[in-house]
């Protein structure tokens, strides 16, 4: 049962943080356009590096599990801000489903903050090896 477990810690890091190595990816590509976006809304452009680094490199990180709780700690905020922020007009159906996406996912980072990225992941293999 336990290397069952194991495997759905793995798989389920990677499903939470897909999304955010995608979303990072894809403001690369389409930087000027996210960055007009973000403008839009009264979010400074030049804050989208960060915004990449967190979404592209966060995502890796947590895939890896590297600095899990820290990561997941840091995505959980962004997730809360972003919804606040990009999706607060509860007057449009899809916003709001949107928003709740951003409420559930900061939840689900919220659990890797208190349990950790489990047995397949670097820093169980650094606690270890220390």
């Amino acid at each position: 049962m336990k290397p069952l477990m194991d495997l759905f810690e793995l798989g389920g890091r990677v499903f939470i943080a897909l999304i955010f190595v995608v979303a990072g990816w894809s403001k690369i590509t389409g930087y000027a356009d996210t960055q007009a976006y973000m403008e839009s809304v009264g979010v400074p452009g030049i804050m989208l590096p960060l915004v990449i680094a967190l979404e592209l490199g966060g995502g890796l990180l947590i895939i890896a599990g590297f600095q899990t709780r820290i990561v997941a700690f840091l995505l959980s905020g962004f997730c809360l801000v972003s919804a606040a922020l990009f999706h607060a007009n509860f007057a449009d159906q899809m916003q709001s489903i949107l928003f709740m996406k951003n409420v559930a996912m900061a939840g689900g980072f919220l659990f890797l903050v208190v349990h950790g990225a489990g047995t397949f992941s670097l820093d169980s293999k650094l606690s270890k090896a220390a």
